[in-house]
């Protein structure tokens, strides 16, 4: 058993080598630089019609084969960063999330932001997928109303549907382990 929590430290250090987005440079401009591997989703932002102001993808990560993705258009502090986003903005992605999780998965839908800390990818996206109910914390926050969602500080967030109401839970940097694969 103390193997098993070897494995699982090692595993989350190697992740943390290779994630931290707080210094991405993902610059248009510079062709070179979107070569990166963090510039991936940030490709595939601009290549989106310029009407558009959010879409969807289906994971590309095998691992992930039931997991949807929602991420802004352009470039930017606000595509990179999601509290960089205006209140007004946030809120419509919000929205967008919400129905498509509900239109792929009932009321048992989860959405999972993950801190920059972790994050793979330069391009800030919220994942979208079936709730892991034994997930459940007893940190969290009941909200109302999306216009309620906070502003993720320090971490991500992870929030799922409980009666009329959301528990939405902060403060991780790792959330997306709240949603199945």
């Amino acid at each position: 058993m103390r193997w098993l929590v070897w494995v699982f430290a090692l595993s989350v250090m190697a992740v943390s080598l290779f994630a931290d987005v707080r210094g991405c440079v993902c610059d248009p401009a510079n062709r070179e630089s979107m070569e990166a591997r963090g510039c991936g989703l940030t490709k595939e932002s601009l290549s989106q019609p310029a009407n558009v102001k959010y879409f969807f993808l289906k994971d590309s990560n095998p691992r992930k084969p039931n997991r949807w993705l929602i991420l802004p258009t352009g470039s930017g502090a606000a595509a990179q960063f999601i509290e960089e986003m205006t209140k007004e903005q946030r809120l419509e992605l919000w929205r967008a999330a919400v129905a498509k999780a509900k239109e792929l998965f009932g009321d048992e839908w989860g959405l999972a932001y993950n801190g920059t800390t972790v994050r793979t990818q330069c391009h800030f996206h919220i994942h979208i997928g079936r709730f892991i109910k034994a997930a459940e914390t007893s940190r969290f926050k009941t909200i109302y109303r999306l216009e309620d969602i906070p502003v993720p500080q320090d971490g991500g967030l992870w929030i799922h549907p409980v009666g009329r109401g959301y528990h939405v839970h902060e403060g991780e940097q790792i959330c997306e382990t709240a949603l199945v694969r």
